[in-house]
């Protein structure tokens, strides 16, 4: 071959590449423009992601802000944790009747709504503004994984437990009599008792006579899990509460305090998870069966096997917890004020004995509705020393909410709290002298703008805009009535039969102890109690 046909040949070898050449540059040309497309949808889909971000922070950067000039982030929030009463007071004094803002312990701007503007909030509906959302905060159940919003439960205690109450309030006081009975030393002289936690064990029991039935409420096994889950959910909730918000997916699961709480559960797993086993076959395979008359069964009827049996123990440990520490804290404080104001015990004696003898010398569904005098002092002693100083959840409105005073509540993102004790508890507009612990008024006399024909707005139990300790309307909360109950008559079973008084030296009430929003009495103080000589 010569030299000029190889030179051809060779030269005509690189038209075949031209053609790939092409091709791979209409490839190219083809990714070129898919990425473009996916950048441009991309930073699309961005942009109407964030638009509501930047428009709740634009909706927040309009309201006022209170507690944060010149201090960081965290500086703002251990102030928070330490001094969140005083926070709310010095925003109230300055406010008013405005919406502000304040940064708390979760890290973020927190919404304040003044009690004025409450009326304006109480028909929103749950996806709103949800109670069970605020409980979650408070509780850190992301971490403790407690769940304040099971639907079945609500319904099976709004539907079931209450309505049930008359019907079992002989039971429930032979409970409380018992539990007392067992639990309280003999105190023939004046002995020194650490009563909260003998509320928490008489409470553990009369709840689980409810909750699992009598059999079970007194298996030890059973009321060891009750009342140490309950402490050890609130010490480890306290602990969360110390770590920075960045960081606590990473410390707070290793945590002493969290992973105490992953045994303790366990334990009442292996104890809760076999009763509700054992009654779902029964129920499938015994037509002779006789159904118990307690929540687990109404949860099992209200669920009909929608539920695993594993979920179902979740629910009913959440729910033990929410009555034993609500109420053990009630009943605490009453007990602390009343220590602190003796002269209410003898009065109180009085109508206790008077109602008993008028109902058959026991504590009858009526008897509790007839002891006036105890549920107002219950009610102001928990006027005085709430169980927190907020209350609400995050609100989710769709779009910025006017507000009957000119501003916009934004949408959502943020959590509202509404300041309890300085403005509502203690203003001057529901009730005169509010500083001042009240004597024994009829119910209809306690709040200055209660009518006599209004009889039950003033009761503990009910929930209105100067009434916030079981929440709020329709977001309150479901129990209460079975909890309003079982603290009077445990109360009152007390006063009846123990004098009660400070130990020697301690000449005024035990102070609470405050961790940002969450108020509680102290567990580890001891009252001097004696039994009643008839």
């Amino acid at each position: 071959m010569s030299s000029k046909q190889y030179l051809d040949t060779a030269t005509a070898v690189p038209s075949h590449d031209d053609g790939h050449t092409t091709i791979d540059t209409q490839l190219l040309g083809t990714l070129s423009q898919s990425l473009s497309t996916a950048a441009i949808a991309a930073f699309i889909f961005a942009v109407f992601f964030y638009i509501p971000t930047i428009q709740r922070k634009i909706q927040l950067s309009k309201l006022p802000v209170h507690n944060t000039s010149g201090k960081s982030g965290e500086k703002q929030r251990q102030e928070f944790l330490s001094s969140a009463r005083k926070i709310y007071e010095e925003g109230y004094a300055k406010f008013k009747d405005r919406v502000y803002r304040v940064h708390t312990d979760d890290g973020r701007n927190t919404i304040v709504v003044p009690p004025s503007l409450l009326p304006e909030l109480r028909k929103l509906p749950d996806d709103c503004l949800s109670f069970s959302m605020f409980a979650a905060n408070i509780l850190e159940t992301k971490y403790t994984k407690v769940n304040t919003d099971a639907q079945l439960t609500t319904h099976a205690v709004k539907s079931d437990l209450t309505p049930a109450l008359p019907r079992l309030n002989a039971m429930v006081c032979e409970e409380v009599d018992q539990a007392v009975r067992e639990y309280m030393p003999p105190c023939d002289d004046w002995t020194e008792v650490f009563i909260n936690q003998k509320l928490v064990d008489v409470v553990s029991k009369v709840s689980g006579a409810i909750f699992v039935g009598r059999e079970m409420s007194q298996n030890p096994e059973y009321l060891d899990a009750c009342s140490n889950y309950t402490v050890d959910l609130m010490t480890a909730v306290s602990a969360i509460k110390q770590v920075r918000p960045w960081l606590k997916p990473i410390q707070v699961p290793r945590l002493p305090e969290v992973l105490k709480l992953r045994e303790r559960e366990k334990a009442a797993y292996k104890l809760l998870q076999p009763i509700t086993q054992e009654r779902i076959h029964l129920k499938a395979t015994d037509p002779n069966w006789q159904e118990p008359d307690d929540m687990v069964q109404w949860m099992i009827n209200r669920d009909d096997g929608k539920e695993s049996i594993e979920q179902m123990a979740i629910l009913q440990l959440s729910l033990i917890f929410a009555a034993i520490h609500t109420t053990t804290m009630t009943a605490t404080n009453i007990l602390y004020t009343l220590v602190s104001t003796p002269e209410y015990i003898n009065p109180l004696r009085e109508e206790i004995r008077q109602v008993m003898a008028e109902n058959g010398g026991t504590i009858t569904f009526r008897a509790l509705q007839k002891m006036e005098k105890l549920d107002s002092y219950m009610k102001e002693a928990t006027r005085f020393y709430p169980t927190g100083i907020s209350f609400f959840g995050p609100p989710r409105f769709s779009k910025a909410s006017p507000l009957s005073n000119g501003q916009l509540h934004p949408r959502a993102g943020v959590i509202l709290r509404s300041p309890r004790r300085p403005p509502l508890y203690f203003g001057r507009d529901n009730y005169p002298n509010a500083d001042v612990f009240r004597r024994l008024p009829r119910p209809t006399n306690l709040c200055a703008s209660a009518k006599p024909q209004t009889l039950p707005a003033t009761k503990f139990v009910t929930t209105n805009e100067a009434n916030l300790n079981f929440g709020y309307g329709r977001h309150a909360c479901p129990g209460r009535f079975f909890a309003t109950n079982e603290i009077k008559m445990v109360v009152a079973r007390l006063i009846l039969e123990y004098d009660i008084k400070m130990p020697e030296g301690v000449t005024e009430r035990y102070p609470q102890i405050e961790i940002g929003r969450m108020t509680m009495p102290n567990p580890t103080k001891p009252l001097l109690f004696k039994k009643v000589v008839i």
